[in-house]
């Protein structure tokens, strides 16, 4: 995907994407599913996100239904499965990130009228997801402390086209030796102050219901 040198072929296959992001878009909203596709790096805490979140939400009556994007393998749909979440796994063979063409497949796989919010488990990535929306109500990328300060900085793209920032494991930032203060400070300086950055430690359940809120899910149901 990557690898195209024609200006015009990257042009089509980005309209192609945005074309079948728009038909998943209009699929999701007619079927009432609120969504959000998760964007991030390897080991940021994605599928603990996600697993963590919809055991909150299904508390409170919300069905969940999630797609695991990997480039193989199926332990984060295990994982999903494992939390009482409806998965499909997909794999992306040698691309580095889900497109709107897979995910238009994977929603096939599932019954839109039994969910009421879908979790799109991005392939753990800060570059590529981003030139690709898969026609979600919410983009969110999510970092942790363990990558260190300087990730708001090294990565602007992610951030300004994503509409949440999570700063996920802030319950380690002293054993790491990394400040959150200064990459929610890169992070305003970077969106102009309009949003801000939600810290959570997932596996703790610290934040989980202020990145609920911030996703427009924390007063359903």
């Amino acid at each position: 995907m990557h690898m195209i040198t024609d200006v015009g072929m990257v042009y089509d296959v980005l309209q192609e994407n945005h074309k079948k992001a728009r038909e998943n878009y209009r699929a999701l909203m007619e079927h009432d599913v609120k969504s959000v596709d998760f964007m991030g790096s390897i080991g940021a805490g994605k599928t603990t996100i996600v697993c963590e979140l919809a055991k909150l939400l299904s508390k409170r009556g919300l069905r969940i239904g999630a797609i695991a994007g990997d480039v193989t393998g199926r332990d984060d749909f295990d994982r999903m499965v494992a939390a009482g979440v409806t998965a499909v796994n997909c794999n992306t063979g040698k691309e580095c990130h889900l497109d709107a063409v897979m995910v238009n497949k994977a929603l096939k796989e599932l019954d839109l009228d039994a969910i009421d919010v879908l979790f799109v488990e991005n392939v753990g990535n800060l570059v590529c997801p981003a030139d690709f929306p898969l026609g979600t109500d919410y983009r969110a990328v999510v970092i942790s402390v363990t990558e260190g300060d300087d990730m708001v900085r090294k990565h602007p793209d992610i951030f300004l086209h994503s509409d949440v920032a999570v700063l996920n494991k802030v319950g380690i930032s002293d054993a790491v030796g990394v400040d959150p203060g200064i990459l929610v400070k890169d992070y305003e300086r970077l969106t102009g102050g309009v949003k801000k950055m939600v810290l959570c430690d997932a596996k703790s359940g610290n934040g989980l219901e202020e990145v609920a809120e911030a996703l427009g899910l924390g007063v359903v149901g």
